[in-house]
């Protein structure tokens, strides 16, 4: 009965096991294809009135990408994406003094999209206090994207900042 018990705790370990190196090797897919993905933004991007740019360069030995968000109205923003494991990162240093963390979901092939979720943040007074809680950046092709920024403040959406760029270089 011992051995009988024992034998099916091993089977099921060795497939919980299975089952998680599978997921884990989807999720390392993922990541990579969006990273990839990520990558292919190196250069310079502009909005059609030319008020808005970012800049994209790829750091620290090709494992992270540095955005620059530059605009007439407002300080400049970086926003720093990098993997972690099987997870896709990002890290927006934002004018509002903080620094929110979200997490990729899977790249969209079909609509091009890629979103990230809150995960977490430095220097945020409260949960309540303002902050980005969401991102998304859609790839229209080559040449053309287009992102958006949500910002939540006393745990609803407050602005939403959308922006479509077109390559410069």
């Amino acid at each position: 009965m011992r051995t009988s018990t024992i034998a099916i705790g091993l089977l099921l370990s060795l497939g919980v096991t299975a089952q998680t190196g599978h997921a884990t090797s989807d999720a390392n897919a993922d990541t990579t294809a969006a990273f990839a993905r990520l990558e292919s933004l190196v250069g310079e991007w502009k909005t059609e009135d030319g008020k808005e740019a970012l800049t994209y360069e790829l750091i620290a030995g090709g494992t992270a990408i540095l955005e620059r968000e530059i605009a007439e109205s407002r300080p400049t923003m970086l926003t720093l994406y990098h993997r972690d494991g099987a997870r896709l990162l990002l890290t927006h240093y934002c004018m509002a003094g903080n620094q929110p963390r979200m997490v990729a979901r899977p790249l969209d092939t079909k609509t091009g999209e890629l979103a990230f979720e809150f995960l977490d943040a430095t220097n945020l007074a409260s949960p309540a206090a303002g902050h980005m809680r969401t991102a998304k950046i859609r790839f229209v092709d080559e040449s053309h994207i287009e992102t958006e920024w949500q910002f939540h403040q006393d745990g609803k959406p407050t602005m939403t900042e959308r922006a479509k760029y077109a390559r410069v270089r």
